[in-house]
C-alpha cells in the first residue's frame, strides 16, 4: 500500500493520548491526519494511568531528595522508586544528566515551566470536557496528599509553603480527626492531609476512546499494529515513512512515540534522550466505602483513583530498561500500601494488573518542537509521569508550530534543540 499525500497532510506516529491530542488539535487546523501505531490505540501509558488531572502537580521528578531515593534503590528491589544498574554507556550518560538537575534550584526552574504548561492543558481539559462529547468520568474533585506519621505531615507542610510562595498553588491543611470528617473512607489514624480542590481525575481509557470516536469525525484515521521501519528523507525533509503496512506520505510528520521515541533518534539527526520508567496499577472493584476523591500516600509513593466503576491503585517508578515482567510482588505491594490508608477493602470481582513504560527526559521536561535538521518534523514526546495531563496543551502547541501562528505558552523550553544534539 502506498498513501500520497494530499495539500496538509500530518502523519502522527504513535496512538498514546499524546498523539491523539496531536491529532485533534491539527485536525481542528483543517489537517488531514493519519495515525499510525504499532500496537494499539492508548494501548500503553494511556490505558492504565492514575487518571489525575492535577495543575498542582509542578514540582519535576528532579529534587534534592530524588537522588539519595535512587541511590538507596540500587540496595533495595522493592523501593517505589528503583533504579536497576546497566553497563549501557547511553543509560549512564543519562542518569548522571538527571543526577546533575537534582538541585534546588533546577527544581524550581522546571517547575516554573511545568506550571504554565499545566495550567494551560487544564484550562484545555475545561473546554473540551465543555463541549459534552467526552463521556469519560470527569470530576473535578480535587486531590488529597495524605499521611500516618506526624513527622511527614509536618515536613510536606514545608512543600505545601514552597508551593503557595513561588507558584501560587496552595492546599487546604487537614489535621488528624478531621481527615476522618473530610473523606469516612480513610482510616481515623492518620496524621493528616493536604487538599489541592482545583485538581480533577477522569478515567484515561474512556477519555481516550471518547477522544477518538470525536476525531475520527473529524475525518481522522488511524492504523493500528503498523510498525515504522523506515523514514525516507529528501531535501531536508521527511518524504516517505515505509511501514509494515504500506509506505505512508505527508507533508508533516509528528513524532508521538511515548518510550519508543528514542528509537527515531538516529534518523531524526537529534538528540530524544529518553528512557523508560516503569510503572504499575492494579485497578479493583469500588469498596462500599471509597475515597471520595484521588489520594495520594508520599510515604508509600502509591496513589488512589476512585472511578465510578472502580478504584485504582497505582505509581512506582523503575529505571528497568523495557522489561515487560508484572511481578506478584508489586501488585501485593500496591494493594497493601493503599489499604493502609483505606477503612473497607475492594468488593469481590475482576481486577486488572497493568505496567506501562513512562517516556521520561533527564530534566523532567517534555520534549515539544521541530527537529533541528528536519523542517517537516515535529517531536511530542519525554511526558513523563504527566502524559495524560499535558496532553491538550501538547496537542495545540504542535498545531501552532505547525501552523506557524504565535504560542499560546513559551515553548522555548521544550524544545528538542535544549539537548545539544548528543544522540543516546
Amino acid at each position: 500500500m502506498s498513501r500520497r499525500p494530499s495539500d496538509g497532510s500530518v502523519i502522527v506516529i504513535g496512538a498514546g493520548i499524546i498523539g491523539i491530542a496531536c491529532a485533534h488539535y491539527l485536525a481542528r487546523a483543517g489537517r488531514q491526519v493519519t495515525v499510525l501505531d504499532q500496537g494499539t490505540i492508548a494501548g500503553a501509558c494511556s490505558h492504565g494511568n492514575c487518571g489525575h488531572i492535577i495543575p498542582s502537580h509542578v514540582l519535576p521528578l528532579n529534587t534534592p531528595a530524588a537522588l539519595k531515593t535512587g541511590i538507596l534503590s540500587l540496595f533495595n528491589p522493592a523501593a517505589p522508586f528503583r533504579v536497576k544498574p546497566q553497563l549501557r554507556p547511553s543509560f549512564n550518560y543519562w542518569m548522571m544528566q538527571f543526577a546533575r538537575r537534582c538541585t534546588r534550584g533546577h527544581m524550581l526552574q522546571s517547575a516554573a515551566h511545568l506550571k504554565s504548561i499545566l495550567d494551560s492543558s487544564f484550562k484545555e481539559f475545561e473546554k473540551l470536557f465543555g463541549e459534552g462529547a467526552l463521556d469519560c468520568d470527569w470530576r473535578k474533585s480535587g486531590l488529597l496528599y495524605a499521611f500516618k506519621s506526624k513527622r511527614s505531615f509536618d515536613e510536606f507542610a514545608k512543600t505545601d509553603t514552597m508551593l503557595t510562595r513561588h507558584f501560587g498553588v496552595t492546599a487546604a491543611r487537614i489535621e488528624g480527626d478531621a481527615l476522618a470528617v473530610f473523606d469516612p473512607a480513610l482510616k481515623p489514624d492518620l496524621a493528616g492531609g493536604f487538599f489541592y480542590e482545583q485538581d480533577a481525575l477522569t478515567r484515561p481509557d474512556q477519555l481516550a476512546s471518547a477522544w477518538v470516536r470525536q476525531i475520527r469525525e473529524d475525518g481522522v484515521e488511524f492504523v493500528e499494529h503498523c510498525e515504522v521501519q523506515t523514514l525516507e528523507k529528501e531535501s531536508g525533509k521527511i518524504k516517505n515513512v515505509t511501514t509494515s503496512k504500506g509506505v505512508y506520505s505527508a507533508d508533516g510528520i509528528v513524532l508521538a512515540a511515548g518510550a519508543f521515541s528514542g528509537a527515531f533518534a538516529k534518523e531524526l539527526e537529534c538528540s530524544i534522550p529518553i528512557l523508560p520508567g516503569k510503572g504499575y496499577s492494579l485497578t479493583v472493584p469500588r469498596p462500599e466505602q471509597c475515597p471520595r476523591t484521588s489520594v495520594i500516600m508520599p510515604e508509600r509513593n502509591v496513589a488512589i483513583t476512585p472511578f465510578s466503576n472502580g478504584l485504582r491503585f497505582g505509581s512506582m517508578m523503575e529505571f528497568v530498561g523495557f522489561d515487560d515482567s508484572i511481578p506478584k510482588a508489586r501488585m501485593r505491594q500496591l494493594k497493601e500500601s493503599g489499604m493502609a490508608f483505606l477503612c473497607a477493602p475492594p468488593a469481590d470481582g475482576d481486577k486488572e494488573e497493568w505496567f506501562g513504560w513512562r517516556p521520561m527526559t533527564w530534566d523532567s521536561l517534555p520534549i515539544i518542537g521541530r527537529a533541528p535538521k528536519l523542517k517537516n518534523v515535529l517531536i511530542a514526546t519525554g511526558h513523563g509521569m504527566l502524559g495524560l495531563m499535558l496532553a491538550p496543551a501538547t496537542g495545540r502547541l504542535i498545531a501552532e508550530m505547525l501552523e506557524d501562528r504565535p504560542r499560546h505558552i513559551p515553548d522555548a523550553p521544550f524544545s528538542p534543540a535544549r539537548f545539544n544534539n548528543k544522540l543516546i
